[in-house]
């Protein structure tokens, strides 16, 4: 962005503008980022994609399944959108103007930023109210149920305080996870310690699975795709956190600590305290595995970790309606608009099964946008434009911009898109959550990638064969 812009309101935190961020004014190293990652990761999602996977599979298959699924998801988010915002310090969905058009960018970001990023928030809010509800159980001697009305009343409590800590910045974020992200790692290593301590590996192993299909071989492609769509599910996030770091290694390696390594151990605890106990839901493990004070203690820490992921991800939230949202949009507070974000989610805790109960479908939703989205940012940022973006015409408006495709619209990549969601539906149903017969050689998410990238790839050199200068690919950078 040019000096006058960035001169222009030198009393505004750079943290909380869709501007990109100069070197001086990142907050990030390594280590800020990896406590971060971590505290984002250990959250009770991690928990939840344990206790689903155990549905499909036992222990063994499990650490497998989990494994792969996201060492494969979390490499390719890694890449895009972490490696573009990090390097240039572009907000996540300011960067996709390049990929998708500026307008393309905005219906996207109102997607991803409005409603994926709500209904995460309502999962993590209700898990939260869930954690309260059985601290209250054991020390108040209540009986309250999962699906009482006091559990959406705590987790509307629940997105108050994340609005409390997220209207201050990504500073509160970082002092925040630098006591979360440890605290949380002790609880995942006792957790696990407790459940091979009650059950032991070799009763481990051979417990079955929850509720599998039947087939073993079908089960462990849909524990596979499951854990993919799991890695996926973190590029909402990222981008606008990665943005925040002083170094590209910085962006891109802290993810391995915490949304690979981090997130796997802790779904490998999920799935072998989902098999010991016989119930996938994480706020009924504690108190069984760890006794009364320990169980309480531990239920406590995990729903504030989840206000802590609240957070994070609407702070992500956050950037991206700021730069996406217009004039009018950029002139609302940031407490204000981080109330209108949370807005939503506080209304979904209302319906707490809907959300709640739903988990592998819900992940699926999102792997169906998500991974054909991932390719089509890989394959223009690393192949296409060789990793070079022109960071004014990010900013400029799409008439005037190097990136304005078709009044604002790249009909290659949204053509792109819906190719690849269209794979991903015909191998496995988002509604129903039932595979077609490939499924169980491909999964869905991966094809989807594959056919998306291929499209964007071959529509932009097909067009480019007839118009040379469409979305700047052959201009020369200035």
């Amino acid at each position: 962005m040019s000096a006058p812009a960035r001169a222009a309101a030198p009393e505004e935190d750079a943290t909380l503008s869709e501007l990109p961020l100069l070197r001086r004014e990142r907050i990030w190293g390594f280590w800020d980022y990896s406590s971060v990652n971590i505290g984002l990761a250990i959250a009770t999602w991690a928990f939840l994609q344990g206790g689903a996977v155990a549905y499909y599979v036992g222990a063994e298959k499990a650490i497998a399944s989990i494994v792969i699924g996201y060492g494969v998801s979390v490499l390719l988010v890694s890449l895009a959108p972490c490696l573009p915002c990090g390097r240039y310090g572009v907000e996540q969905f300011v960067s996709m103007r390049s990929v998708l058009g500026e307008r393309g960018a905005r219906v996207l970001m109102v997607v991803m930023s409005a409603l994926l990023a709500a209904a995460w928030s309502a999962v993590l809010a209700i898990m939260c109210g869930h954690a309260l509800a059985n601290v209250a159980n054991q020390v108040l001697d209540t009986e309250i149920s999962s699906g009482a009305g006091i559990v959406s009343v705590l987790a509307v409590l629940a997105l108050a305080a994340s609005w409390v800590i997220v209207a201050r910045g990504p500073r509160s974020i970082e002092l925040v996870n630098r006591f979360v992200a440890p605290g949380l790692v002790v609880v995942t290593l006792v957790m696990l310690t407790l459940v091979l301590t009650r059950t032991g590996w070799s009763e481990l192993a051979a417990t079955p699975a929850l509720d599998p299909w039947g087939d073993s071989h079908l089960d462990f492609m849909l524990a596979v795709e499951l854990n993919i769509a799991g890695g996926f599910a973190w590029w909402p996030n990222v981008g606008n956190l990665a943005r925040l770091t002083r170094t590209t290694r910085s962006a891109f390696w802290p993810n391995a600590l915490g949304l690979f390594l981090a997130s796997v151990v802790a779904a490998i605890v999920g799935v072998f305290a989902a098999l010991a106990l016989g119930s996938e839901d994480p706020t009924l493990w504690m108190v069984p595995l760890g006794g009364a004070l320990l169980g309480v203690l531990a239920l406590a820490f995990v729903g504030m970790a989840n206000v802590t992921s609240v957070v994070a991800q609407s702070y992500a939230a956050l950037v991206a309606i700021k730069g996406g949202g217009g004039g009018a949009v950029r002139r609302i507070p940031w407490a204000l608009l981080a109330a209108l974000i949370l807005a939503p989610a506080a209304v979904l805790v209302f319906f707490p099964e809907a959300v709640y109960d739903n988990y592998a479908r819900f992940v699926s939703w999102g792997a169906i946008v998500v991974a054909p989205l991932c390719a089509v940012q890989v394959v223009d940022f690393f192949v296409l434009r060789r990793q070079h973006l022109d960071v004014r015409a990010l900013h400029l408006p799409y008439a005037e911009s190097r990136y304005g495709f078709v009044r604002g619209w790249n009909p290659v990549a949204v053509a792109a898109l819906l190719l690849g969601a269209l794979t991903y539906a015909l191998l496995l149903n988002p509604v129903t959550y039932e595979p077609a017969g490939w499924f169980r050689y491909l999964t869905a998410s991966l094809p989807a990638f594959a056919v998306a990238g291929l499209a964007h790839y071959a529509g932009t050199r097909l067009v480019l064969a007839r118009r040379t200068e469409w979305g700047g690919y052959r201009r020369p950078m200035p």
